[in-house]
């Protein structure tokens, strides 16, 4: 029996994201899906009827109409989640929203309350936003670059833990007799003055049961493993292969403990769109269905785009050399741009030839009967690639074979747990609830 627990999330589809922008087509699935709070709900109780950690909602604030379904009409994050507590007990909830257009005191605010709501089991998925046109939803001409932007999140994520810091645990004796509901010693102000923001505090919501929402983050670029390896407690990694899986978890473990935090003290989890039939076979001929039915050279180029700042690569000739781009990298999604420019150059690729590697087929190591994917999943998580996967399936039908064919596994192998041991999103992860600093450095003076 492994000591060392698996971790699991879901993350739902709805009517389909990049690399599934035919899913709304299926007849299992509802035209209404991305918008429809019941089918949010549905996903999140079989989640926790099968003990996942919890439920992962992405976003983003810019769109156009070569967007994949689900981003052309979603749900807003927080309030799709406060929907989603009030009909679980133990699942986790996260929530992606942006450093780059929030201000910090009403994000603050608007986790604390979901925290509360839920009983502790908040998660933040913090991004800074590489979809240019974001910019002029918000009242800016331009998009902040690449190392302003992660500036900002670092300040951000400072801030709003400063804020969640303004009640110490005790603060409200809430004394009839006495006539004390508060004790102001244990309010405090913030004050902080710093490079982008400027935020008196203090917050108007006290700390929940986790003491703190569990911040997760997304980085890959050399900026984003280090804010990673700074301020997060929860990863969700980029995967790839084994090889290149492991040496991110051991790079980011590595900065972790470089800045002074126990390495095991934050999570990170691969995405993983298992495919899971009754036999192998099966399943691979699925999942090259799966590819089929996506692949598409105009949703290619749309997808493209996106890594240069939402960027019309239509207006090119597609046998023409791939077109000088890389300027738009900076304020776009600079790693992934990087690499497409640097590939092209290299092997002197077309627009076409490009977009065609973009949308090519990969098999995914996680398909096959539920012992091929068991086995997969436990030589990875052996191996140091993960400390657990962001679940991703297309429908519920194949969901529920991997609750009831693959999690059962996991659990008799001892990398799964049997039964919730905690009832909050912390305490799923194995993580310290953070002592209030006020507190700290009350009881340090010995007060």
């Amino acid at each position: 029996m492994s000591s060392r627990k698996l971790h699991l999330a879901l993350h739902p589809y709805g009517v389909g994201g990049p690399g599934q922008h035919g899913l709304w087509k299926d007849p299992r699935v509802a035209k209404n899906s991305s918008i429809d709070i019941n089918y949010y709900i549905r996903q999140a109780k079989a989640a926790e009827h099968a003990l996942f950690d919890a439920l992962f909602i992405v976003d983003s604030q810019f769109i156009n109409a070569t967007y994949p379904a689900h981003y052309l009409n979603r749900l807003e994050p927080l309030t799709l989640l406060s929907a989603v507590a009030t009909h679980t007990r133990h699942l986790g909830l996260v929530g992606t929203a942006s450093s780059t257009y929030n201000s910090p005191f009403n994000l603050a605010r608007r986790f604390a309350s979901l925290d509360h709501i839920s009983g502790g089991r908040a998660g933040w998925n913090v991004v800074t936003s590489f979809d240019t046109g974001t910019a002029k939803n918000f009242g800016l001409d331009e998009h902040l670059d690449y190392a302003t932007r992660y500036g900002r999140a670092l300040e951000f994520v400072e801030v709003a833990r400063g804020l969640w810091d303004s009640y110490e645990d005790d603060a409200f004796p809430a004394d009839a007799e006495r006539g004390i509901f508060l004790d102001p010693d244990r309010l405090h102000e913030l004050r902080h003055e710093g490079e982008h923001f400027t935020v008196a505090g203090p917050l108007n919501i006290s700390r929940s049961p986790q003491g703190q929402p569990v911040i997760f983050q997304a980085g890959v670029s050399e900026e984003g493993r280090d804010l990673a390896a700074r301020v997060a407690e929860g990863i969700y990694a980029p995967g790839g292969s084994l090889e290149q899986a492991q040496e991110y978890y051991a790079d980011i473990k590595r900065r972790t403990a470089a800045h002074g935090r126990d390495p095991d003290h934050i999570k990170i989890f691969i995405h993983g769109g298992p495919v899971v039939a009754a036999t192998d076979e099966a399943a691979r001929r699925r999942e090259r269905e799966i590819h089929e039915e996506d692949n598409d050279l105009g949703r290619n180029l749309a997808l493209l785009g996106r890594s240069f700042g939402a960027y019309d690569f239509s207006r090119h000739d597609l046998d023409a050399p791939f077109p000088d781009v890389a300027h738009l990298a900076e304020k776009g999604g600079r790693t992934a741009a990087a690499k497409i420019v640097e590939r092209a150059a290299a092997e002197r690729l077309t627009l076409r030839q490009v977009a065609e590697t973009v949308g090519a087929f990969r098999r995914s190591p996680f398909v096959g009967s539920p012992d091929t994917v068991t086995d997969a999943i436990e030589r990875w998580f052996h191996a140091g690639a993960f400390d657990g996967i962001n679940l991703a399936f297309r429908t519920d039908e194949e969901l529920e074979l991997f609750v009831e064919g693959v999690v059962p596994r996991l659990q008799k192998r001892g990398l799964f747990r049997t039964a919730y041991e905690a009832d909050t999103l912390r305490g799923h992860l194995g993580l310290p609830v953070p002592v209030n600093r006020h507190t700290r450095e009350r009881q340090a003076a010995g007060r």
